[in-house]
This record gives C-alpha cells, structure tokens and sequence, in this order.
C-alpha cells in the first residue's frame, strides 16, 4: 500500500458441504438448479438446467438440461460425499438413457482411480461426448456467509478430439469445420469487448450460435441463413401461447425499437411454428467465404449490440 500500512486480511476457511447442504436431493440440487451460473462459469458453457430428478429407467437423475450455444444435452449427477463406484455406474447408466454430450460429475472429493476413470472415458469417447469431474467446496473468510469453490478435476481435451474427428472423418466435416472456426473467432471477440453476452469457450460446428438473454425461453441467435447471416433474438419456449405472447407485447413497442435500433427489424410470428422472432439479415453472407470473415464478425457485433440496445430501451424481454 502506498501509505506504508500492512492490510489486515481475513483467512479462508473450508467448510464440509453437508453444514451447507444436508441432503443432496433436497438441497443441494435445488440450490445448484438455481445457481446454475456457478457451474457455468467453471465449465465455459452457458448451462441451462430445468430438469431436477429425471427417470432414467427404475433410477432418478440429478439434474438435466442443454447447452444454450449448441443445444446439446447435458446431465449433471450430484455427490455431497466422496466419489464412489455406484455413482460412477449410476452415471453411465444415465448417459446411456439420455443419449448427453455433456455429462458432469459433482463431489466433494474425488478418488484417484474415478478421476483415472473420466480420463479413460473422455480418450475413448468421440468428440460429441464430453466427461467433466467437478470438486464441491465451501469456503468463508471469518465469519462471512458460506461461499461455492467448485474446481474442475477431470475433463476432456477437445483439441485431442477434434483432431482425431477431424482426421478420421476427412471432407465430410469441411462446412463444420468451418462453422466451428468461424464461431471460434465470434467467441473471442465477444470475451474481448462483450464478455457478458456468453460463457461460451467451446465453439459449435452448425450454423447458429445461440447466447442467453437471461430469461427462460427467450435466446439471441447468430445464424448462417438462407437469406444470409442473422442477428435475432428468438422467443422459443416448449408453450406457443408464450412466444406469441411475448412476441406481440413487443410488437407494440415496435417503433420504439426500431428508432433505438436504427433500421427497420424483420417481425416474424412463424404462424405454423412454435417460436417467434424478431432478426436482420447480411444477405449474400456464406461461411465458406472466408476472406469476408472480419466483415461479418463486425456486422455481427454492431447488429446484436443495437438489438439489445433496442431490446433494453422498452424494457427487455416481455413478462407473461
């Protein structure tokens, strides 16, 4: 410190996750359901989780959901305790009846021979099944309130397996390839200059990239289209009367936004599908077209922060 002083800094302290959390099913599922954001940090994944103790043939897992960027499955099986053999079977049996890309153990210890078991798995496995061993903690500083320390003690090497994909399955993953590479870049962008708009490390290889809006059912999307590359934000929930609803309570702020915006936005009520959307479409634009990369990447970061803009100045995402 500039003045000379010594700081006084508190100590950390762990606390056993059972203080916190006394039943697993009862507690500290719930609480993980709800604060997904905790494991979605430590996984770079933007995690939605809305399935609490699925049946998986006579058994009941933790917790399942989907990556919202590449709307793969994931599956999360939750341990208050020290990993052990029935839980690692138990895990395989809800890949198996899930069919996951992503499955995540979480435990308050691993073993040596279950983290050799996750290596082992994700070096057998392809690219599209992906392995993570999550270590629970619980720390204060003094008499602080409790606080999550989760840290990542097995996962997959993606750059092993994308390799190996990439070799074994030649030209037949050329257009993935480029999708992946193109969307590797939009990820850097984003942590660069908008670092709230996804979690995302891992780039998808399809022709969208989707980024949370913070709200359930309502997604922006960054798409490869017919008509050319998009910006939009989407209303998609499993209930129509949703979208629509939403879909026409912003509608009536439409030139409101669209003076925000700058232009004039593309109203899309998709009358004989369940979702909604409001876009801007870059005609002409193709992945394969890769010298014209840089232009597209910053059409992309002008056109979703307008939308945004435009979104945020009538209120964000309609309430139903």
């Amino acid at each position: 410190m500039t003045d000379g002083s010594i700081p006084s800094l508190g100590r950390l302290t762990r606390v056993a996750p059972r203080d916190v959390w006394p039943h697993e099913a009862h507690s500290f599922t719930p609480w993980l359901l709800n604060n997904v954001d905790v494991l979605s940090d430590l996984l770079g994944m933007d995690l939605v989780l809305d399935v609490a103790e699925h049946p998986v043939g006579g058994f009941s897992l933790d917790l399942m959901g989907r990556d919202e960027t590449t709307g793969e499955v994931v599956i999360v099986e939750n341990q208050l305790e020290q990993s052990d053999h029935g839980h690692l079977g138990q895990i395989l049996t809800y890949a198996a009846g899930t069919d996951p890309t992503t499955i995540v153990w979480v435990a308050a210890a691993f073993r040596p021979e279950h983290r050799a078991a996750i290596d082992w798995l994700n070096a057998r496995t392809d690219e599209d099944t992906r392995f993570f061993g999550v270590e629970l903690g619980v720390v204060r500083i003094g008499d602080s309130d409790p606080a999550p320390s989760f840290r990542l003690i097995a996962q997959p090497n993606d750059w092993e397996k994308s390799v190996r994909a990439a070799t074994t399955q030649g030209e037949a993953t050329g257009k993935q390839s480029q999708y992946r590479q193109f969307w590797s870049r939009w990820i850097e962008i984003m942590q660069a200059h908008r670092p709230g708009w996804s979690r995302a490390t891992r780039p998808p290889r399809d022709s969208w990239f989707s980024m949370t809006t913070g709200t359930t059912g309502a997604t922006h999307y960054t798409s490869f289209t017919k008509r050319g590359l998009s910006s939009e934000l989407v209303f998609e929930s499993p209930d129509a009367d949703i979208n629509s609803a939403r879909f026409d309570a912003l509608r009536k702020h439409q030139a409101e936004m669209e003076a925000e915006y700058g232009a004039e936005l593309d109203w899309q009520e998709l009358p004989n599908r369940k979702a909604t959307r409001v876009a801007v479409y870059l005609s002409g634009a193709d992945v394969s077209i890769e010298e014209n990369w840089d232009a597209y990447l910053s059409w992309l970061l002008d056109h979703q922060t307008r939308l945004r803009g435009a979104l945020a100045a009538v209120g964000g995402v309609p309430a139903v």
